[in-house]
């Protein structure tokens, strides 16, 4: 950035006041500019990617809804389980891990520019006050390493020297990608080991008690789903490296090779060879397993996996952010872990609406969370290069974009869940307890988008401590909210306590952004100055 950039004034004085910043070129929202571009570049494949597992989710309840609301309800239960587990362990690695590689990356490519500057400075320099003897010289050691390489070249089986050189550039050492594998894997482990021998008494605590119908399904999926439980949060920690690389295509590539595994494998497990729920079970961790290989070989690639010593793991880092996300990410699940549970409570045909609800819902906002991606791994680079005009225009632009898509997936999602429910039950309590659900599932898609995306601006601009704060008030109000609605208004009392969460999310993004606080101080002077 130029010197005198905090100089110029800003383009209007209405942009002065921090919360006018998210109506900033609204008109344009969806410009082809150079930002556009770039970030539906990241957000599409990642939305893709985000969508594909509830859409695999949600083809395996539309399977397992055929052996009965019972088999349905107990597996709703069980996936609640294993969602707040994986999520409270992985989500908040994944999002550390996006904006560390984001900033190493960029710093390391800005070091690198700067190395380059000097020694062509330096360069220009000695020639400038070379003799031409000295010049000879050089001209004869340029000649005989152009002939050493072109020898090593031909020993390597390489023609071009530019393949060598961008082959060993891409192969990155980053601490952060090393450090959040290594996590993984021993997260995924412990999460292994916690569920297949706890996983009676927490169905216990979700409502399936010993005597009901459902325990016996339950506790089959969720035991054989634990397993895996490694697969999933190395593959999450790699898409995490990846998404820091601005890359989501290779992470979508995986997954859905995945999903479509998983797809092949359930009817022939749950139906040809009868094995019921733990079918389903057992294709989705087979799936899973493949993304995680995938996605390794993929990466082994591009970064040195092994750091040159033990020192260079960044644990300490790491842990102290991701204390933070993980209140936040507790008390963020709690909630629709706390809405399964009182839905069970109901008994089968509403726990299986509930599900069916509660999948199409979060299948359809994730897809806002692509939008979430682009913007993290571009906030973070602009923090990084202290460039907070373009760190405004891109969180600026996410957030119209995520508005717009939930206006458009209320449409899409209330007619196609009004007239398509009998896709995913035959059951006629399940379908009109389904029928209920819609208004609420469509009506929030705006607001779950904006909060999807707010998620993803304040992670870019490693607002970890404001997160975690503010979702653990969201989170007591929303408790609250759905123990009095609930017990006053049942399966309706439980959809109007979500609203209002997600409603509470989205608001504490804004005052974050709208007052100009924490991250965004600058945004109180001109936003058109980096320097401020």
């Amino acid at each position: 950035m130029s010197e005198d950039a905090s100089t110029v004034p800003a383009p209007a004085k209405k942009w002065e006041i921090p919360i006018f910043v998210f109506f900033r070129e609204a008109r344009h929202v969806f410009k082809r500019d150079e930002l556009g571009m770039e970030i539906l570049r990241i957000a599409f494949p990642a939305a893709l990617a985000l969508a594909a597992d509830p859409i695999a989710s949600l083809i395996d309840t539309a399977f397992i809804g055929h052996l009965g609301p019972v088999e349905i309800a107990a597996v709703g239960v069980s996936i609640a389980i294993f969602n707040q587990a994986s999520k409270v362990t992985i989500f908040p690695l994944v999002s550390i891990t996006t904006s560390f590689v984001a900033e190493e990356n960029t710093v390391k490519r800005i070091n690198d520019e700067h190395q380059k500057n000097e020694e062509l400075e330096n360069g220009m320099s000695s020639k400038s006050i070379s003799t031409s003897e000295n010049r000879k010289d050089e001209a004869d050691q340029e000649n005989e390493s152009k002939s050493n390489k072109c020898k090593s070249l031909e020993a390597s089986g390489s023609s071009n020297p530019k393949n060598e050189e961008t082959k060993n550039e891409r192969r990155r050492n980053i601490p952060s990608a090393s450090t959040a594998l290594a996590l993984g894997v021993v997260l995924g482990l412990l999460q292994t080991i916690f569920l297949v021998f706890l996983a009676k008494p927490f169905l216990s605590v979700m409502g399936v008690k010993s005597g009901s119908p459902m325990l016996e399904p339950a506790q089959k999926y969720l035991t054989i789903r634990s397993l895996g439980a490694p697969a999933v949060l190395l593959s999450l920690s790699m898409q995490g490296v990846f998404r820091g690389f601005k890359d989501t295509k290779t992470p979508l590539y995986a997954t859905v090779a995945g999903d479509l595994m998983n797809i092949i494998l359930d009817p022939i497990f749950i139906f040809v060879c009868r094995l019921g729920v733990s079918g389903a079970a057992i294709a989705h961790v087979l799936s899973q397993y493949l993304i995680t290989l995938i996605l390794l070989i993929q990466l082994m690639k591009q970064v040195d996996l092994l750091p040159p010593s033990l020192k260079d793991l960044q644990f300490s880092k790491f842990l102290k952010n991701g204390f933070y996300l993980l209140a936040r990410v507790i008390a963020a699940t709690i909630c629709v872990t706390l809405a399964a549970s009182m839905a069970a409570r109901l008994g089968p045909n509403p726990m299986a609406a509930f599900q069916i609800c509660l999948q199409v819902w979060m299948t359809s906002s994730l897809l806002a969370d692509g939008l979430a991606v682009a913007g993290q791994a571009i906030l973070a680079c602009a923090f990084a290069e202290k460039d907070y005009q373009k760190a405004t225009a891109a969180a600026a632009r996410v957030l119209q974009m995520g508005f717009v898509l939930g206006l458009g997936l209320a449409v899409f999602v209330g007619v196609g869940l009004q007239f398509g429910s009998g896709i995913f039950s035959k059951d006629k309590n399940v379908i009109h307890m389904i029928a209920i659900g819609v208004p609420f599932v469509a009506a929030t898609q705006p607001i779950n988008s904006l909060a999807f995306v707010f998620d993803g601006v304040n992670f870019g601009a490693s607002d970890f401590a404001y997160s975690a704060y503010s979702m653990v008030l969201v989170s007591i109000v929303s408790i609250g909210s759905l123990f009095m609605l609930s017990k006053s208004n049942g399966f309706v009392g439980i959809w109007l306590a979500l609203t209002i969460y997600m409603g509470l999310r989205t608001f504490a993004g804004f005052w974050r952004m709208g007052t100009g606080t924490g991250p965004w101080q600058f945004l109180k002077g001109r936003v058109s100055s980096p320097n401020k």
